[in-house]
C-alpha cells in the first residue's frame, strides 16, 4: 500500500544497508525524524470544534491484506464494544501517545512489502524490524494498547498521501479529536493538518471497515 519515499538519517541508512546491501536494496530511503522536538508539546486545546473529528459516511470494504491479517490474528481485529471508543486526552495519554509514534519510527526500517516479501500488499507486525507503513502503525496500536489504551479507539486509517499514493495511519480517537500517528514523522498532528485525503478506516463496532467520505485535510502540512 505504501511507498518507501522518506529521507534516512546516516545511522538509519547504514542499518538498512546492513539488512539488504547483498539484495542491491540499500538504495531505498527511510522514514524523516523531523519535528521531534514540538512532538511532545501538549496541545493547548480550546474549545472542541465539530470538524475535530472524522465520522463515518457509510460502511467500506477492507483490503484484502487486512482480510488475511485477521484470518491470522483475529483477536487483532474485532473491538472489543466494553471498551470506550474515544482516548480520555490528558498530559499522560498524549506523552504515551507521542512517545510510541517515535520510538517505533525509529526502530523500524521502513521498506515496502515487495522487497520485505516479495507480494505487493502484506499487514503484519514488523517483528524482524522491517516492515512498510501498515506495519509500523500495527506495532504503535500494540504498544499503546498494551500500556493500557483502547484498542478500540485506535483505528487504522488509509488514506491518500501528498504524493497521491495510499498510506496507512494509526488514528487515535480523542475526547479533543481525531489525532494521526505516522511513519513519515514524528509529530502527531491532528488530523486537519496532515494535508491527507482520508478514505476508509477500521469501525468501532464491529469488524467492519467504515467509509471516510475521501474527506480532505484542510490544511496541507503533509511535507512538514
Amino acid at each position: 500500500m505504501c511507498g518507501i519515499t522518506f529521507k534516512a538519517s546516516r545511522r538509519r541508512s547504514k542499518r538498512f544497508q546492513r539488512f539488504f546491501a547483498p539484495a542491491g536494496l540499500a538504495a531505498l530511503v527511510l522514514s524523516a525524524t523531523a519535528g521531534a522536538g514540538s512532538a511532545l508539546d501538549f496541545p493547548q486545546f480550546a474549545k472542541r470544534a465539530s470538524g475535530d473529528t472524522l465520522f463515518a459516511v457509510g460502511a467500506a470494504g477492507p483490503t484484502p491484506a487486512w482480510i488475511e491479517f485477521c484470518t491470522q490474528l483475529p483477536q487483532e481485529c474485532a473491538p472489543n464494544r466494553s471498551e470506550p471508543d474515544t482516548i480520555v486526552l490528558d498530559q499522560a495519554a498524549w506523552k504515551l501517545i507521542v512517545d510510541v509514534n517515535e520510538q517505533v519510527n525509529k526502530e523500524i526500517v521502513p521498506v515496502t512489502d515487495q522487497d520485505h516479501w516479495g507480494v505487493a500488499d502484506r499487514w503484519d507486525y514488523p517483528d524482524d524490524g522491517m516492515g512498510d507503513c501498515e506495519d509500523i502503525q500495527l506495532l504503535k496500536r500494540r504498544r499503546l494498547t498494551q500500556a493500557g489504551l483502547p484498542q478500540r479507539a485506535l483505528r487504522m486509517t488509509v488514506v491518500i498521501d501528498e504524493l497521491g499514493a495510499g498510506h496507512a495511519v494509526l488514528m487515535a480517537r480523542t475526547d479533543r479529536g481525531d489525532y494521526i500517528l505516522d511513519n513519515k514523522r514524528n509529530v502527531v498532528l491532528p488530523w486537519q493538518q496532515t494535508g491527507y485525503r482520508y478514505v476508509k478506516r477500521e469501525g468501532s463496532d464491529n469488524v467492519n471497515w467504515v467509509w471516510l467520505g475521501n474527506q480532505a485535510a484542510p490544511v496541507a502540512t503533509a511535507t512538514k
